[in-house]
């Protein structure tokens, strides 16, 4: 499984929808889709400021992700920004590999 950050922001449709249905309404419904989609949400919190909310899910890949990601943002009620996120031994082997780049005028 693959983790993903998303930081999401509620149109003014996605903030009614929110009032009526409450945090805990929102987060029901969507963990039962992403449980529907063979994922888990990891953490759920909502900011003040320029992000409305924080999730993280573990989700099977990357076309997983955009799937969702597309989902919402058709809905209209909320815009999503997706960050993959990466282990410690993910970048641990990353830091490992050779990559054969030079910078300009070096």
């Amino acid at each position: 499984m693959a983790k993903y950050l998303l930081k999401v922001n509620y149109s003014s449709q996605g903030t009614q929808g929110l009032l009526k249905e409450g945090g805990s309404g929102r987060r029901t419904k969507v963990t039962k889709v992403v449980e529907g989609l063979g994922g888990k949400v990891e953490a759920w919190y909502y900011a003040l400021g320029e992000t409305d909310l924080f999730v993280i899910l573990d989700l099977p890949d990357a076309q997983t992700a955009a799937a969702f990601s597309l989902v919402v943002h058709g809905a209209g009620a909320a815009q999503i920004s997706t960050v993959p996120l990466l282990t410690v031994e993910e970048i641990d082997a990353a830091c490992k590999k050779s990559v054969p780049y030079r910078a300009p005028g070096a």
